[in-house]
């Protein structure tokens, strides 16, 4: 049987498995970058994953192109998107959160995934341990989801006297019963109560800043979804409105104008994925590639919403602030 033919009768099996970027020799190999949320809200998530690619060599448009797929909010339209890339026959799936990623896992065993993930992968079932993935998938865990605690004692320190703190959520997110359970296990542990409120669209979220008003809410924690970062405006304005002290779970949300954040860093968790995707594109294997855990939190203050809030932001926590809006 000539070696062709044989090739063929394989087809995406075990001949695929040194992966895709085996396939793309003699063309540039493409990778495909898919995510839940909107090039303007992530503009800079790709920033990072370019330099990560550029760190391991690679530089879109010279020796790697990049196909886009953004779901612009739309869960429901990433395992369709996900299937797009899979019949592109990219060499390497760059996926951005965890329904990103569970829909590109589900689309394909063969093409290498790169994920960055709120929420403990294995939990998720996107990898078997964190030194042995298994299977094609790695990536980045951030541990965005699991920081309630940590925003919710920030909150405090911040309104001492805060009764009734309101816990926005999207209930559809895949890690909301993580973000649920995580920031009531800390309101019991300090006695905090807490009053959750659910939205999945603009007008629940509309309905959610109505409730907070009703039960009195004395400030807000947001929680990470990207629903609610391509909403981000529409949510600051609407904590201004009700001047509502209001922590939330991605820096974007203190660049539209929000109080302050406490988040990883996800444009570094981006490049960390981008190195990743370019020592695949050279021959690694994602089995071989431990999933790296993102320790680099940051929390952001900005000292003019405060002002317009009447807060005064305490010594302790300006001191521990890695940037400071005036």
């Amino acid at each position: 049987m000539k070696r062709r033919a044989f090739i063929t009768l394989l087809g995406g099996a075990a001949v695929a498995w040194p992966f895709a970027a085996r396939a793309q020799q003699g063309r540039m190999p493409v990778v495909g970058f898919l995510n839940s949320g909107s090039p303007g809200a992530f503009g800079h998530f790709v920033d990072g994953f370019r330099q990560g690619l550029g760190e391991a060599g690679y530089v879109e448009h010279r020796n790697v192109g990049i196909e886009y797929r953004w779901a612009e909010g739309r869960v429901d339209q990433l395992p369709t998107l996900a299937r797009e890339l899979v019949r592109a026959q990219v060499a390497v799936i760059c996926a951005g959160g965890p329904p990103s990623a569970l829909a590109a896992k589900a689309a394909t065993t063969t093409i290498p995934i790169v994920f960055t993930s709120g929420e403990d992968p294995i939990k998720l079932g996107l990898v078997a341990s964190y030194n042995r993935p298994g299977g094609n998938v790695t990536g980045v865990a951030v541990l965005i989801d699991v920081l309630g605690a940590k925003r919710l004692g920030l909150l405090r320190e911040i309104v001492p006297a805060a009764t009734l703190i309101a816990v926005l959520l999207n209930p559809t997110w895949p890690t909301f019963d993580t973000q649920l359970n995580d920031v009531q296990e800390a309101a019991r542990a300090v006695g905090q109560h807490i009053h959750v409120l659910h939205a999945n669209t603009e007008r629940e979220i509309d309905a959610a800043f109505e409730t907070a008003k009703e039960v009195r809410a004395s400030a807000m924690m947001v929680g990470p979804s990207t629903f609610f970062t391509i909403r981000r405006d529409q949510i600051v304005a609407l904590a201004a409105r009700d001047s509502l002290p209001t922590i939330y779970g991605q820096r974007e949300f203190i660049t539209a104008g929000g109080l302050m954040s406490y988040a990883t860093n996800l444009a570094d968790a981006y490049r960390q994925a981008g190195v990743y995707s370019g020592k695949i594109l050279s021959g690694a294997r994602p089995v071989d590639l431990p999933v790296v855990q993102s320790g680099k939190f940051e929390l952001l203050i900005n000292l003019k919403v405060a002002k317009s809030l009447g807060l005064t932001i305490p010594p302790g926590v300006l001191a521990i602030a890695d940037e400071v809006i005036e």
